[in-house]
């Protein structure tokens, strides 16, 4: 018998993210003037990763439907889906946007105007969208207008020139430098959202063409290939079938290939840049990577308003531990590092994502888990809490869900129950 998650954590008591009432500084000898606490902004690729990033602390979340985002091989969202997603973040006192961010052609406008009807009916807080089309369609209901990266904003002009269309909130291109964004910043009143950590692409804010170049498929339809990824060789026009690496690696040079976005080493200058919203990328990416990333800029963001931030070496451990590529500052701090890396495409990581913690008996100890990763009888597993501190055990028991003893869990989603030598929280995830 599954259990269903969501069900579970109706009445937990989250506790957890912004206080509504702690958005400025506190008085005290850390001031900074005029610098509000920006939103942490988090991927919701499925319903269970929304639940996920707001449990583990963002202030907003932003989502693409079935359709006319640029995740179109993600999970995405059913319009009952939606509905259920907006109820359980308005419930936490948090935000939802959508991601209408597609570039739309003639043929999508009809299904367009109806699919923006049904967001700002179902209380949608905002959409974000690029294409100046769909934002003239926006523009007829009552929902809030976010200008996507897509769009390209590298100046205050585009900013100003978007705010004036009716925007409220202007995503920036992610090649800019602090400094460019300080200029935006105080030219412009809408506003400001900034990407700090995830993916990137090779190409200039996701405005690709290589995908449909090579496959047909559409990047800026939401069909991306990821063809920057793949691993490639030079070919001389006269010796077909020859291949040539193109740089010192013998199995090929990703040469397009783009490092991971972290921003922690320098979130000080982030949040003094006065940017309103601090975005996570990472729809298609796991819940393991929505929980992790979300928890350390949680902390950090935290940690600044409080007075006493510093990069912690937990923080560190925990962005190593998800699926990454080498991270880099990117466009931020302009020093000059390479953002590409060149002999691999596959992220690596040093955890593996095994199960969810759906429940949790006091009286016997023992941690209802809901598996992800095949795990079994004297492993060394950890438990990474929503707010409590990560801890690590031996399993030291192991039942199904109908009580009888096992060894191991193999089956995909498997009910297992262990026991456990600390009281853990609902949504922890286990890993090893």
């Amino acid at each position: 018998m599954s259990i269903n998650i969501a069900d579970s954590i109706r009445n937990y008591e989250l506790g957890i993210g912004n206080d509504n009432d702690a958005n400025l500084i506190p008085n005290s000898s850390f001031h900074i003037p005029n610098c509000n606490k920006p939103e942490l902004l988090a991927p919701a690729g499925n319903f269970e990763k929304l639940q996920a990033a707001l449990i583990y602390g963002a202030d907003a979340v932003y989502f693409g439907g079935k359709n006319f985002s640029l995740r179109a091989y993600g999970d995405n969202f059913t319009h009952e889906e939606i509905l259920q997603a907006v109820e359980f973040t308005h419930g936490l006192g948090k935000k939802i946007y959508a991601a209408v961010n597609v570039f739309a052609h003639n043929t999508d406008l009809d299904a367009l105007t109806d699919y923006l009807k049904f967001l700002d009916a179902a209380q949608v807080d905002a959409v974000l969208v690029s294409d100046l089309g769909v934002l003239s369609l926006a523009k007829e209901t009552n929902l809030k207008i976010h200008v996507s990266t897509q769009a390209n904003v590298t100046n205050f002009q585009a900013a100003k020139f978007f705010q004036a269309l009716g925007a409220s909130r202007i995503v920036l291109a992610r090649e800019l430098t602090r400094e460019e964004i300080l200029d935006i910043k105080q030219n412009c009143s809408a506003e400001l959202e900034i990407f700090i950590h995830g993916a990137m692409c090779i190409s200039y804010s996701g405005r690709c063409w290589l995908s449909k170049f090579l496959t047909g498929r559409d990047a800026n339809r939401g069909a991306c290939t990821h063809s920057c990824r793949w691993k490639y060789n030079l070919v001389e026009e006269t010796r077909a079938g020859e291949f040539f690496p193109v740089g010192e690696d013998e199995r090929g040079s990703y040469v397009m290939n783009s490092k991971d976005l972290c921003l922690l080493p320098c979130l000080d200058k982030v949040i003094e840049s006065g940017v309103a919203s601090l975005k996570i990328e990472g729809r298609m990416k796991s819940v393991n990577y929505v929980a992790g990333v979300v928890k350390v800029y949680r902390a950090a963001i935290d940690s600044y308003f409080d007075g006493d931030f510093k990069i912690r070496d937990e923080w560190l451990d925990e962005l190593n531990k998800i699926a990454h590529r080498p991270y880099t500052t990117g466009f931020f701090l302009d020093d000059g590092n390479p953002t590409e890396i060149y002999s691999t495409s596959k992220p690596a990581r040093s955890s593996e994502f095994l199960g969810i913690v759906c429940d949790f008996d006091a009286s016997t100890m023992t941690a209802t888990i809901e598996q992800r990763g095949k795990f079994e009888i004297n492993q060394r597993v950890e438990f990474f809490q929503p707010r409590e501190k990560t801890f690590s055990q031996t399993i030291t028991s192991m039942h199904d869900a109908d009580g009888s003893e096992i060894l191991s869990a193999p089956h995909a989603q498997q009910i297992v129950k262990i026991s456990v030598v600390k009281p853990v929280e609902i949504w922890s995830l286990m890993r090893s």
